[in-house]
Formats: structure tokens, sequence, C-alpha cells
């Protein structure tokens, strides 16, 4: 890819993805369920630019939407209702009403208040809401604390005796259609046995509802197969299908599973312009034109990103690569090696198509960056650079 070409047509920061790989990601993990019947649902906030929502539902992905803005982007990008999956913790009354409204395949509960609330919204819009419950099977996805969702302690899902009495109260209410079990424990996990285990654990409940009549037709495993951002071993697609495929038994049940990460992570860089290099004593600084408002998984999670210097140069020494913002927190990197660097020189930080861009922020008042497709070949702008009048549109007819 023409980094440097990239930056002077479009400017930087700039964030890059790639269309193809996108592709690559989405086919392997759906051929990896081939023979059984499967749903990948895309997970929106891994990445919600609706370009890249339409190419993913051009290739026949589901979504998976947190928020009612990313169900109507997922519907704006052209996806089908029926494959769109509306989950979260704390989901509005209005929310809850356009879901139902927009006829999607379903809302996956992570209460019983949410469960009263949805069949009360239903009885109101005379609906039959289709639901799923999130069970919250209690294993450790051995990822960051901050991304881990299958333990106790954390808010996500409820446990199984709570998630049985749901299932029977929804059997029997005139406006809630049960069709789906879920879990999900966790992200950027590079050893699915978790993931597997949870199965197993689901698998089972899904063996007793089924007992009782309750008709499940979607096993919803949830997503977070990780991607390699260091040193990370690749995830064996075929034995993580395998794996969940042995916990179902041979039940018959559509596989949902709702990865983010695994399909955009790689697919996307982050190019950022040197401004200039200083030195604290010893300490060498690489001060660059992007900063933790354009990408804040370092300052987070303490995430790793791999940095390239674009060009050639052997003068290596150690740096942090750190931006504009007044924080302390504000870097890209620590303790990298990296080139003697100019003004106007470039790096690429990779690993950037996924909680990238979708958690970049304002802050400082700093326009956010504009975002470039690449597909077999050829860029195109799918989302322009902010100015300072988009920021401030929405106050000035205030001012006094």
């Amino acid at each position: 890819m023409d980094y440097r070409n990239l930056a002077k047509k479009y400017g930087t920061p700039l964030y890059v993805y790639d269309f193809n790989h996108i592709s690559t990601q989405y086919t392997q993990l759906k051929s990896a369920f081939s023979g059984r019947k499967s749903l990948v649902c895309y997970a929106v906030k891994a990445n919600s630019n609706l370009s890249v929502l339409k190419h993913l539902a051009n290739l026949g992905a589901g979504f998976d939407c947190v928020s009612i803005g990313e169900v109507k982007r997922a519907l704006m990008a052209g996806a089908k209702p029926y494959q769109i999956i509306f989950s979260g913790v704390g989901k509005s009354d209005d929310e809850i009403k356009i879901a139902l409204q927009s006829e999607i395949l379903m809302i996956n509960l992570e209460s019983e208040a949410e469960l009263d609330r949805v069949e009360a919204i239903a009885k109101e819009l005379n609906k039959t809401a289709r639901i799923s419950i999130r069970i919250n099977p209690d294993v450790d996805a051995k990822t960051h604390p901050y991304i881990s969702t299958g333990l106790n302690e954390n808010k996500f899902g409820v446990d199984i005796v709570t998630a049985k009495k749901m299932y029977l109260k929804a059997k029997n209410s005139a406006h809630i259609e049960p069709v789906g079990v879920h879990f999900h424990i966790g992200s950027q996990l590079t050893d699915t046995q978790p993931i597997i285990d949870a199965a197993k654990i689901v698998s089972k409940i899904l063996s007793e509802l089924k007992s009782l009549e309750i008709d499940i037709k979607f096993f919803d495993i949830g997503g977070g197969v990780g991607i390699t951002y260091q040193d990370e071993e690749a995830v064996n697609l075929y034995n993580y299908a395998q794996g969940i495929l042995a916990a179902l038994n041979g039940q018959d049940v559509t596989i949902v599973c709702e990865p983010g990460r695994f399909i955009v992570g790689n697919s996307g860089v982050l190019i950022t312009s040197v401004l200039y290099e200083k030195f604290n004593k010893n300490k060498r600084f690489v001060v660059v034109d992007a900063a933790m408002n354009d990408l804040i998984r370092p300052s987070l999670y303490d995430a790793h990103h791999g940095v390239e210097f674009v060009g050639e140069n052997e003068q290596n020494s150690t740096c942090d690569i750190v931006g504009p913002i007044c924080e302390s927190g504000d870097f890209l990197a620590k303790n990298i090696w990296l080139p003697t660097c100019k003004s106007g020189d470039l790096l690429v930080v990779k690993s950037a198509g996924a909680y990238g861009f979708s958690m970049s922020s304002n802050y400082n008042t700093r326009v956010r960056a504009a975002e470039v497709g690449v597909e077999d070949g050829k860029d195109r702008l799918i989302r322009r650079r902010e100015t300072f009048e988009d920021l401030v549109a929405f106050e000035t007819e205030f001012l006094k």
C-alpha cells in the first residue's frame, strides 16, 4: 500500500482500511462453520463506518448492534432486518420500541427488568418480541479485565438460574417469543478454549430448554476471537468451530457468532505525520499529529500497536510516540525502536481497524481523522475529515 500517496492525497492523521482483507476474514470465519446453519453477525461497535457495513452486508453478513444508532446504521447500509441482533445492558424504552418496529431478528436480554420492559412495550405495540437471553457462564476469558465479560463480577448477562426463570416467563408470555440463547465471555481471545468451555455449559441449558418445549433456534456464541497485534498466535478457526460443534452435541440450531475485531482489526492502519522530535535529558519523544483522541487503545488498555517508519533509515533508538493532547496519557507507543525522525516523516500504526476510529473523540477540540477504503488497489474516501465548523455546529445557535 502506498502510504505516502495516501497521506499526500487525504492528509493525516488518516485511517485506511483494506476491504479485501475484510472480505477474506469474513469468508474464513463463515467457511469454518460450513455444513452447519450459521450466521456471522459483525459487531458494529468495532468499526461502524457505513461503507464498511455495506461491504459486509454485500458479503451476506448479519450485524450485532449495541445501540439503536448502530441498528439504524446497519439498516442504512443495506442489512436485512432479520439478520440484525440488538444487544447491550441498558436499552431505553425508545430503543426497544424502534427495534420492535424494525422487525429485527431478536433482542438479547440482559436482566429480568429488561424482559419486563420489552414485554410491556411489545404489548403496547401489539407485537411479539423475538428474544434471546444472555447467560453469564462464569468462565474466565483470560483477557484484559476491561474486556472480560463472562464472569459473575462483570455487568453482563444473568446467571443460569435466573436465565431459566426468564425463559419460562417468556414462554408463557403472549408478547415474547424466546428464539435464542446467547453468551459472550470477552474480547481479544487468542485461546478459544474458554469459549468452547462456555459453549458446553450453555449447550446443556439449551437441552433443558428444549425439553421444556421452548423452541430455541439460535445458539449465539458471541464474538471475542482475537487477532495478532504483536506476538499472539493466530486462532485456528477449524479447531474453534469444531469445538463449538462438539459442544452442541448434534443439537439442531443455527450457530450465531459476533466477530468484530477479527474481521476488521488487521484491515486498518492509522497514518500519522511526524511534527518533530524532542529530548528530556536522555528520554526521546517523537511528536506526531495523531493523538489519544484518534486512537485511545494504548492509553486505555496499554494496548500494543506495531509502528512502521515509512522510508529507509537505520539510525534506530528507543522512543515514545506521543501526540499533541495535553495529557501525560497521550501516547501511541512507548519504548519502541524507531529511526531518527524529521518533520514530515510518516509513521504507520498497525492493527487499527477495530476500536480505532469508533472510539475516537473530539477531546481538546480536535477534529476526527478522515477514513479511506482501499479495494483491489483503488482508494476512496469513506468519511471526510471533520472541520472546526462541524464541531461547533450544535452550539453556535445558542450563543448570546
